[in-house]
């Protein structure tokens, strides 16, 4: 009875201790748990998700980028939209391969439309959007938190218009300048005359409205970890969506230099010339932001204003002074919704 009971307490004693050995033979142990990919998920649905597989998987290359500078950032931003002006510029060579000239002044005014669908929408979620969020941050009540905003808003409008008076005086500078005299009597050589003056104040116009809106972008990745509602991937947005828009002001500048006779390459030289200002107002303001937090909503909402203010003037009666008014506004409806789904998606 004694040995009987000592071997039901051998058999027993594995299956009490957790023993790898079973009634049955060798049991295998767990295997080890699988380590999960980091994942965040920053769009407004993530508490509806839970963070759960709809998120996005954050690599460590992505978490070392974040880490950079917010002006180094900047000058990365920045430089796409240069390099987005270059690749517009280079429209010229499509030009030397025949493409008729009405489908080509469609082709700009969609892209124009475009431009100014992106600018719209960016305007109010990468920018006045987090500059409303960090004012009420900053202590200002729910209602009067507009006002810093609204300030800056209408500041970025009126520095615009500043520069459009200087541009005016500018152009009766340019009427008395000697280079741009017509010293010819011959009716053609006037109006090639005028014509150079309009594309020498074309050509300066693109050039000063791209310098707000390389401000915008640095100014939206100087924001970083200072504004509540300024995320990395509203700033990845803000400067794919300028990146794009710079690509047929680029064509805008390159191609009628070459109807007047410049070479393809110079023409798209100065094409390309006219976007270097951008990553000088990125760099600008992401470093102004770094050292002046306090003016955030104030620097936010001002760029904003600026680039609406090319869009009401600039963009919107260039794309409608050709006829094709109707390509044109689809543009613009599918810039706006590409940039809010851009932004959406990235933010």
């Amino acid at each position: 009875m004694c040995r009987r009971a000592s071997c039901c307490l051998l058999l027993a004693f594995p299956l009490a201790t957790g023993s790898p050995w079973g009634p049955s033979g060798p049991r295998l142990a767990p295997a080890p748990p699988v380590p999960q990919p980091q994942c965040f998920d920053t769009s407004p649905a993530a508490k509806l998700r839970g963070g759960s597989i709809a998120g996005t998987c954050e690599s460590a290359a992505l978490r070392e980028v974040k880490e950079w500078h917010p002006v180094l950032l900047a000058l990365l931003g920045t430089s796409f939209g240069w390099f987005m002006t270059a690749l517009g510029a280079a429209a010229v060579i499509i030009k030397r391969l025949g493409l008729p000239e009405p489908l080509f002044r469609k082709v700009l005014d969609f892209f124009l439309g475009v431009s100014g669908g992106v600018m719209t929408a960016a305007s109010y979620w990468s920018l006045l959007a987090p500059a409303l969020d960090f004012a009420e941050q900053q202590g200002w009540e729910e209602g009067w938190a507009a006002m810093p905003v609204a300030l800056g808003f209408v500041s970025g409008g009126a520095l615009l218009q500043l520069t459009d008076l200087l541009m005016s005086n500018l152009h009766e500078s340019l009427e008395d300048l000697s280079l741009y005299k017509n010293v010819a009597t011959s009716e053609g050589s006037a109006t090639r005359s005028q014509r150079l003056r309009r594309l020498l104040l074309l050509i300066i116009a693109i050039t000063i409205h791209n310098f707000p809106e390389g401000m915008a972008v640095g100014v939206a990745f100087g924001a970083l970890g200072s504004a509540p509602g300024a995320t990395f991937g509203k700033a990845v947005s803000l400067a794919i969506g300028i990146g794009i828009q710079n690509f047929p002001e680029g064509m805008a500048v390159s191609m009628p230099l070459m109807r007047e006779g410049i070479s393809p390459l110079q023409a798209f030289w100065y094409g390309q010339l006219s976007g270097l200002v951008e990553p000088i107002g990125g760099v600008l303001g992401a470093a102004f932001v770094q050292y002046c937090k306090p003016m955030l909503p104030f620097t936010m909402s001002l760029a904003a204003g600026a680039m609406i203010f090319v869009v009401a003037d600039s963009l919107v009666p260039e794309m409608q002074a050709h006829g094709n008014k109707a390509i044109a506004m689809q543009g613009l409806m599918l810039g706006f919704v590409f940039m809010m789904v851009l932004d959406v998606t990235l933010g």
